[in-house]
């Protein structure tokens, strides 16, 4: 039976990924093993194989599995939404000595595959209004900044990953996110190391309660926004794929404007008859999307996202009731 190693299965993005996996997959064929830093039992109760690895200790390594290692989906990093303060020395130690470690791994268990997730940010100043990322872009990001470090680290990965490839045929599959959009018990995020909520759950929480809801700048500004299981397909078909190499950027190809947006969350979340106005704000700002190019991901992997706006938030609806992650969250 082919194994399927997922490093960052306890993660916000991860763990759902794993769920999808483990749906997706025939079970005679494949078995999706779980990985994580953290120490859980939550996994156990849903049969699935968990071990807990430090990927920045070698050591760890010792108690995975050694036989029939097929793929390895490498989620797992050090990333500034979740850093409090600023500790560029966790970006080298989890992004480019885990990846080594990771690689190193692939390496001795013969691994057929790796599966890798990068940072949109890597081209983040090509991404100007209207602008359509494609895959091939050139990199073109800041050496400054809170983000430079991640970006710097991310980048190393991806060169050992194709030295690795070049020196032991490891095939290599890139996934470049965006904001990946899924339901998280734990509503905040990092900014320059500040906890902060996340604008999305704000506004769940004013539509919730009927309250206007601000849209801040330009109604029409558009991004892409993906659903985390549009991601996880894109990459349980890269593990099945018949090809040495690719390079994806993860999203829907489908701009999303900030009004459809706001529309969508006061669809699913506003009650029926006090439904939340909007109050358009366009003196404030407001940016930082990316409009996503995946016709390779259709063209080479038979990619075909499943999830419009609306689908997201009531799949966001539906998490936010059944809460299945909060134990990993609350870790």
């Amino acid at each position: 039976m082919k194994k399927i190693i997922i490093f960052g299965a306890t993660g916000n993005v991860g763990s759902y990924v794993l769920k999808y996996a483990c749906d997706y997959f025939d079970k005679i064929e494949y078995e999706v093993i779980a990985s994580g830093r953290r120490e859980t039992h939550f996994f156990d109760r849903m049969g699935i194989k968990y071990f807990s690895v430090d990927l920045s200790r070698k050591e760890d390594f010792a108690n995975l599995p050694k036989d029939d290692v097929y793929a390895v989906i490498y989620l797992a990093a050090q990333i500034p939404s979740y850093m409090e303060g600023y500790h560029p020395e966790e970006y080298i130690q989890s992004n480019i000595i885990g990846a080594y470690n990771v690689l190193e791994y692939c390496r001795e268990v013969r691994a057929d595959r790796i599966l890798f997730s990068t940072t949109v940010f890597d081209v983040s100043l090509s991404a100007t209004d209207g602008n359509v990322i494609k895959p091939d872009i050139p990199l073109n990001f800041s050496y400054k900044g809170d983000h430079a470090v991640y970006v710097i680290s991310k980048n190393t990965a991806i060169e050992l990953i194709k030295h690795y490839n070049a020196e032991y045929g490891l095939k290599y599959f890139i996934f470049r996110f965006p904001t990946i959009y899924n339901y998280s018990p734990y509503h905040y995020y990092h900014p320059n190391g500040v906890k902060t909520m996340r604008p999305v759950y704000r506004m769940i929480e004013q539509a919730i309660k009927g309250e206007p809801i601000e849209l801040w700048g330009n109604p029409n500004y558009s991004k892409d926004m993906v659903h985390v299981y549009d991601c996880a397909q894109m990459i349980c078909k890269a593990v099945e794929v018949n090809r040495e190499t690719g390079f994806y950027n993860v999203g829907t190809g489908i701009p999303v404007t900030l009004k459809q947006q706001i529309e969508a969350i006061i669809t699913v979340f506003s009650p029926k008859d006090h439904p939340s106005p909007i109050i358009y704000r366009p003196e404030k700002p407001c940016g930082g999307g990316f409009l996503m190019d995946v016709e390779n991901a259709k063209k080479e992997l038979g990619y075909e996202p499943k999830y419009d706006v609306v689908a997201l938030f009531q799949n966001y609806k539906e998490e936010m009731e059944i809460n299945r992650f909060k134990e990993l969250r609350s870790l």
